[in-house]
């Protein structure tokens, strides 16, 4: 099959891969009769997914400094008050299951809109951990 080079539609005799609306590849394979037998979804990897963000409009960086998130190069921040988790998206390594990522969608509340990353699990960065939590905790209330 063709190598990817975007994100568009790519078709072969045995098959078609394109990027659906949620963020995967998804493969249909044809049988001799040229008939889709198969739908295999292939994930985005981190990269491509960040690339798929920028696209929607998520141009900022984010990081975490001092209890606040802040956009990269910037000295304003916000509180965990002031942002909204539009979505999210975690990543396993190729090869080491370990080897996991976890990207957020964010919206503040002035309207800049961004991407946060940190690894998954048992080497994810506590500043980050802890200030998501207290954004997902801050929505848990405001939904009660």
């Amino acid at each position: 099959m063709a190598c990817l080079k975007s994100l568009l539609q790519i078709k072969s005799a045995n098959a078609e891969l394109f990027l659906d609306g949620q963020g995967f590849y998804r493969i249909i394979k044809k049988n001799n009769m040229n008939e889709k037998t198969d739908s295999t979804l292939v994930m985005l990897t981190l990269s491509e997914q960040i690339k798929k963000a920028e696209g929607e409009g998520y141009s900022e960086n984010f990081n975490i400094e001092a209890k606040r998130l802040k956009v990269v190069g910037e000295n304003d921040g916000y509180t965990a008050e002031q942002i909204k988790i539009s979505n999210f998206y975690r990543f396993e390594g190729q090869t080491d299951p370990q080897d996991s990522s976890i990207l957020y969608l964010i919206e503040t509340a002035d309207g800049k809109k961004g991407t946060l990353v940190d690894a998954y699990g048992a080497y994810a960065d506590a500043d980050i951990s802890n200030f998501i939590r207290e954004v997902e905790d801050i929505h848990k209330k405001a939904k009660k």
